[in-house]
């Protein structure tokens, strides 16, 4: 197994893992907790993003299941963009299927994060963070690239 590989497995399973422990507390254990700012506070999502498509929710897991299928897929035949983005893939990956598990396991995902001090804010939870960081990474990745590609451009004219 290569060692970027036992990387993104590492990576996936420690997320992966703490997500779901944290969701089956919230999910089972009442750990609700209501502060000033923000309050740790159990709520279902039966959408995506923002509750969006919750008309699907029966469906959502197995069109996710789907495209992560097709993610794997894509880069099965692929390798050039693993290599490049294996720790993002990782971070996609354990945040997606943790995500999907809860649909089968619980028929939403397990949300709990919820800001309310100044702005109420959508519920989320580590899941949807380990994501949205997976986002930024691979945008930071793309720019980067896009500028030394710029500079080699311009060095070569």
């Amino acid at each position: 197994m290569s060692r970027k590989l036992k990387i993104v497995f590492i990576i996936f399973s420690i997320i992966f893992i703490i997500d779901q422990v944290v969701k089956y507390g919230f999910a089972n254990l009442d750990w609700d907790v209501e502060g000033p700012y923000m309050s740790l506070q159990l709520a279902y999502n039966y959408g995506v993003a923002f509750s969006m498509f919750s008309f699907l929710a029966e469906y959502l897991k197995y069109i996710q299941l789907t495209i992560v299928l097709g993610g794997l897929i894509y880069l099965y035949k692929n390798p050039d963009v693993f290599e490049d983005y294996y720790i993002p893939i990782a971070l996609l990956c354990a945040g997606g299927l943790s995500n999907i598990l809860d649909r089968f396991t619980y028929g939403g995902v397990v949300d709990y994060f919820y800001w309310h001090y100044g702005f109420e804010f959508a519920i989320f939870n580590i899941a949807d963070v380990i994501i949205d960081l997976a986002i930024v990474i691979i945008i930071y990745k793309q720019i980067k690239q896009a500028r030394l590609e710029k500079r080699q451009e311009e060095s070569n004219s």
